[in-house]
């Protein structure tokens, strides 16, 4: 087989080397006759027999998510259980070992609570309705603000002045 493909490592190239895997191919043969880095045959084969020829070939169409107690699961049989990282990846039907280096990572720096997903969006503000400001305290911002504006202007205003004479001193 050549190596005349025109599609990118998308769902055709896939396919072929579904094809060629299903055939016993290795990843020298996958690697040459699909024009492809060894490395990424070694992991499509290793991707291919964790999760299966349909899995495999439709790999990047969606992003897989995996639950906590998977992600544990897998961390724990690996870390603790000494399965290789192939086994945890057919076990738990885990495409990628780059998922599994990165919980184990992650596990090791913070625990199984590394694992938990973090909480999206905006932390919530303070709990409970603020109070309502006093007139005093509505005064005395206005104040502050007003004096803030007095000093930007005065700042403008001596820079202005600063540049006219600058201005008159050139000619």
């Amino acid at each position: 087989m050549g190596s005349n493909y025109s599609f990118s490592h998308g769902k055709d190239m896939r396919r072929v080397a579904s094809e060629l895997i299903e055939r016993h191919a290795g990843w020298v043969t996958l690697s040459r006759g699909l024009a492809i880095p060894e490395t990424t045959a070694k992991n499509w084969i290793r991707s291919y027999r964790a999760v299966g020829s349909e899995a495999f070939i439709n790999m990047g169409d969606v992003k897989r998510t995996y639950d906590y107690e998977t992600m544990l699961a897998a961390v724990l049989d690996h870390v603790e259980g000494g399965m290789t990282r192939q086994e945890v990846m057919c076990k738990y039907k885990i495409a990628s070992k780059t998922s599994i280096d990165t919980w184990v990572r992650d596990y090791r720096r913070g625990g199984p609570d590394a694992l938990k997903p973090a909480p999206k969006g905006r932390p919530p503000g303070p709990q409970g309705t603020a109070k309502p400001k006093t007139r005093e305290q509505e005064l005395d911002e206005e104040n502050r603000r007003l004096r803030a504006e007095v000093a930007y202007l005065k700042k403008l205003r001596a820079l202005e002045a600063a540049k006219r004479a600058r201005g008159r001193n050139a000619r």
